[in-house]
């Protein structure tokens, strides 16, 4: 494609095959004029070309709805644009403090948290987008000149635009209910404190019935020398020349699908917008580490893993943010005879055939202690007996427990001696006798 200039205005020439698409991009080296330039497209005389005169017409002689316009053997879109002056209410030689103003009152009338009708986001993000182009001399230059192309020539596409609640941040800061929506800055706001973790081994019996431990904790406090500022005595805090007070930075790089922006925390203020000589004490932190010891109430029924949630007993905020909380990861030491299963607990107990058959009463351990079992006549091999409410309570329903479920193993004798083999061939004769007269 060839540039060939015509009076005041540049013409593109296509050769023998035309484009299919006139791409936005190419706009930027295309200049035209405000009005129509039908009267000069008639020095394109290249035999090559099958563009027609209304396909140029239809390009170059947009006005403020452009239409899309077809001739054969090639496809132009045309989408029509956005009057940028015209979206914030301003004339084309508004002073940059005439742009702002009326920005500001639109972006307050439009705010989302502000304004629930529908569209009323979409007209926002319009307004923020007009406001980014004609705030910056270099993007407004351009955009009087090409229009929206000229803008989008220059690397910014449809999606390039900054996001639209940081721009409306920075010139309302401070303002109650109207947030960023996850990307404003963080220029001193209060910055709540992280939660801190302890483990506390607990033994069984502690873990069933619950008990109350006294715990030491290392933390983070506000400094007593500087109250949690983190600047020295007697010092001022001045703005942070790398982020211009913002306490945020906006990383751009331009790929060949557009330029991608990433906003980030300031690293030399940390967030602050603020650069300060730091206290001695704390490094500029505003925290120090100290041990604290706390009493705590475990409940009953806790378990391996239960965690305990103790508020405000976490690491201290910065500039005025909430402390975080305490958690305490609970640890059991395992029972060398009674398992736990939930809220139930699990024990195995031996009797011999004689007890199995006979019925008998054995003493079994429990977490109250040794209590009676009564242990029926004919229980068979890897019967459970359940002994109620002698297991763990319900986590915040002690009146509530488990029970504990007994297991019988029957023990069968694999030695017998001549007496007690002669009495069960007996028992085993008289049983064969009963078998025999009930048929």
């Amino acid at each position: 494609m060839a540039i060939i200039p015509c009076g005041s205005t540049s013409v593109a020439q296509w050769g023998i095959r035309p484009q299919p698409m006139l791409r936005s991009y190419a706009m930027n080296k295309i200049r035209t004029s405000q009005c129509c330039v039908s009267s000069q497209i008639g020095s394109l005389g290249a035999p090559t070309s099958s563009v027609s005169r209304d396909s140029l017409n239809a390009l170059f002689c947009a006005g403020p709805s452009h239409t899309s316009h077809r001739s054969r053997g090639a496809r132009f879109i045309v989408r029509a644009e956005s009057d940028y002056y015209s979206v914030l209410g301003v004339s084309r030689n508004a002073t940059k403090a005439e742009i702002k103003s009326a920005y500001r009152k639109l972006a307050r009338s439009y705010h989302p948290d502000v304004n629930k009708e529908a569209g009323a986001e979409t007209k926002f993000k319009e307004i923020s987008n007009a406001y980014e182009v004609l705030s910056d001399d270099e993007k407004r230059s351009l955009y009087d000149k090409y229009g929206e192309a000229g803008v989008k020539g220059a690397g910014m596409g449809p999606g390039d635009f900054s996001n639209p609640f940081d721009l409306f941040e920075s010139l309302f800061e401070g303002m109650g209910g109207m947030g960023s929506r996850g990307g404003g800055g963080s220029r001193n706001r209060a910055v709540d404190g992280q939660d801190e973790y302890y483990s506390l081994v607990l033994n069984f019996k502690e873990a069933v019935f619950g008990v109350e431990k006294e715990i030491e904790i290392s933390r983070l406090e506000n400094c007593g020398t500087c109250n949690g500022s983190g600047a020295k005595a007697g010092t001022k805090p001045s703005r942070c020349s790398t982020c211009g007070g913002q306490g945020q930075v906006v990383q751009s790089a331009r790929t060949p699908l557009g330029v991608f922006q990433q906003v980030m925390t300031c690293s030399s203020c940390g967030g602050t917008g603020e650069i300060s000589t730091p206290c001695n004490t704390c490094s500029g932190d505003g925290r120090v580490r100290k041990t604290k010891r706390i009493s705590l109430k475990v409940p009953a029924g806790v378990d391996v893993g239960s965690r305990l949630r103790v508020r405000n007993e976490g690491n201290a905020g910065k500039r005025g943010g909430s402390p975080g909380d305490l958690f305490v990861i609970i640890e059991v030491i395992p029972d060398p005879v009674l398992k736990r299963d939930d809220t139930n607990i699990m024990y195995s107990c031996k009797v011999s055939y004689i007890d199995a058959i006979l019925g008998t009463t054995i003493k079994v351990p429990t977490v109250d202690g040794m209590v009676d079992l009564k242990i029926p006549a004919g229980t068979q091999p890897n019967t459970t007996l359940v002994m109620a409410k002698k297991g763990v309570p319900l986590l915040n329903k002690s009146n509530m427990r488990g029970d504990q479920l007994v297991r019988v193993q029957v023990e069968i004798p694999k030695r017998l001696s001549n007496d007690e083999r002669k009495l069960i061939e007996e028992l085993a004769d008289l049983s064969k006798g009963k078998a025999a007269s009930r048929r």
